[in-house]
């Protein structure tokens, strides 16, 4: 090559090379250039200085070897690779092509060979033995097929990656469905469904390079919460979609919402479905690419069909609050025979939730001992009320008659289907049994004891010393803190009195948050 010709090309290694930013293909598609001789680098830059696939321009890297390929590929996430056989050794390329797929597990990326010495690598062989996409001698490839090279190759890729999102958006759904339990399985299934959506409009409209965000909400009466959202939306996540939205003017997105329907308009998509629990679904959408009928018709079906279920995962959380709101109602009966506050059986459910998360409980089983802990003292229905609300000491036959509460409570509960209630006859049966085996009813010690019981016990203990009854004050801080440290390892598991002592203000915070 000419003086002049390397100066041509100058300018273009420089910025390539410099270029150490994501494959964000909204951006620029990432092409790697591998081969150890430099003039195939500038011929390949001249070639496709002006190209653009879909109106997005090409970012070319270069690497001179096997071994700074997989350097670079390392860093960097690529969409085609115009890959030499013979480099460093005679199978150099080969040799990498294997390492992108086994070792850097990237089965999306093109890999196009382009070999000068086709004998080394024969086309056959290279095809059956290699997870490669194309084969090219490089005196073939012309400009022209060199442009329509990579357009296939860049079509091939958008579409490979807009059908791993849809995939990644389904299993989406099915784990938010698997997880009606969880607290927030409505979200879960509803961003799981706004990935998949904007996955399968990527797809019909080829557009995988767009910026495509979307809302996802429930409207009852004048009230809507933002329940899941992507891109610029994210943030929003449990905000008002009015605050979110700023494409359409405030009073046209309320009057959207006063109706139901799909409504397609420049820019943006939204739709209103009515639900069976008397409120409304709503998915907002911006940055359409322009939408076919077919297109139209698919989002139509897909957004039908995403409301029933949004019905379905509603209707669980519903009986899982029916559920919750029916314990702590039967709670606060029996507690409000004793003359103290309902505000007791909602604080033990609290700081129990608060010290299982903390001893390391699952989602699931932090929801079960939250709706679980309230009902330790349900035997105490059966208690007469000049026991249950005596001022003073209780003189023997009483204290016996008192202790009868705990294996009443677990009887009441034992025979029970449901996991709530049968924690909770473990709760009401073992939270007076003591680590030392000095408590009641059985002499339980240790971790015979259950560990939903040995949390409700020294939450129990904790709100009566933090708060006044019809027989104490309320004992100051510093002085249940000793008592606990006091009553670790004899009254209390040691673990759960290092965990309550350790987290004091968040357990106040919540003392603070329902005061008698």
């Amino acid at each position: 090559m000419t003086g002049s010709d390397e100066l041509i090309f100058q300018d273009e290694n420089d910025n390539s090379d410099n270029n150490q930013s994501d494959n964000k293909i909204k951006d620029s598609w990432n092409l790697l250039v591998v081969d150890d001789e430099p003039e195939v680098h500038q011929v390949t830059k001249l070639a496709l200085r002006n190209f653009t696939f879909q109106d997005t321009p090409l970012d070319i890297k270069s690497a001179y070897s096997a071994s700074e390929a997989k350097q670079v590929m390392s860093e960097n996430s690529f969409a085609v690779v115009l890959l030499d056989v013979v480099m460093e050794t005679d199978h150099a390329g080969l040799e990498l092509a294997r390492w992108v797929r086994e070792d850097l597990k990237d089965h999306h990326v093109r890999i196009i060979l382009r070999t000068g010495q086709p004998g080394q690598a024969p086309e056959r062989d290279v095809i059956t033995d290699y997870d490669i996409n194309d084969y090219k001698e490089k005196t073939e490839l012309t400009s022209n097929k060199l442009y329509t090279l990579m357009c296939s190759s860049l079509r091939s890729y958008r579409d490979i990656i807009a059908l791993h999102r849809n995939k990644l958006g389904l299993e989406g759904i099915i784990t938010g469905t698997g997880k009606i339990f969880a607290q927030h399985s409505l979200r879960e299934l509803t961003q799981g469904a706004l990935d998949q959506l904007t996955a399968l409009l990527k797809v019909s409209e080829g557009a995988f390079y767009g910026e495509l965000e979307g809302i996802a909400a429930t409207l009852s009466g004048d009230e809507n919460q933002i329940l899941a959202a992507t891109g610029k939306f994210s943030d929003f996540v449990s905000e008002h979609i009015e605050d979110a939205v700023k494409n359409i003017t405030r009073q046209k997105l309320l009057e959207h919402l006063q109706q139901h329907g799909n409504y397609f308009a420049d820019g943006y998509f939204i739709g209103v479905y009515r639900s069976h629990l008397k409120r409304k679904n709503i998915l907002y959408l911006e940055g359409l690419p322009k939408l076919s009928e077919l297109d139209r018709h698919l989002l139509q079906i897909f957004c039908n069909h995403i409301g029933i279920a949004f019905d379905n995962i509603s209707m669980f959380e519903e009986v899982e609050i029916t559920q919750r709101e029916i314990v702590y109602r039967l709670s606060e009966a029996v507690e409000s025979r004793s003359k103290e506050t309902s505000f007791h059986v909602k604080r033990m459910a609290e700081i129990c939730h608060l010290l299982a998360k903390k001893s390391g409980f699952d989602e699931r089983d932090l929801e079960i001992i939250r709706m679980a802990a309230p009902l330790h003292d349900i035997g105490k229905i059966a208690i007469p009320d000049s026991i249950l609300n005596k001022p003073g000491k209780l003189v023997d036959d009483e204290w016996e008659i008192m202790k009868t509460h705990a294996q009443l409570g677990h009887d009441i509960l034992a025979d029970s289907k449901l996991e709530v209630l049968q924690i909770g006859a473990k709760i009401a049966g073992e939270h007076h049994e003591k680590w030392d085996g000095s408590g009641y009813p059985n002499g339980k010690k240790g971790e015979e004891i259950s560990i939903h019981a040995r949390i409700a016990a020294i939450a129990d203990v904790f709100d009566a010393l933090y708060n006044r009854r019809c027989y104490k004050e309320p004992w100051p801080l510093s002085k249940i803190i000793d008592f606990i440290q006091s009553e670790s390892d004899k009254h209390f598991d040691p673990e759960l009195s290092h965990i309550l002592i350790h987290n004091m203000a968040e357990i106040v915070a919540i003392q603070n948050q329902y005061p008698d």
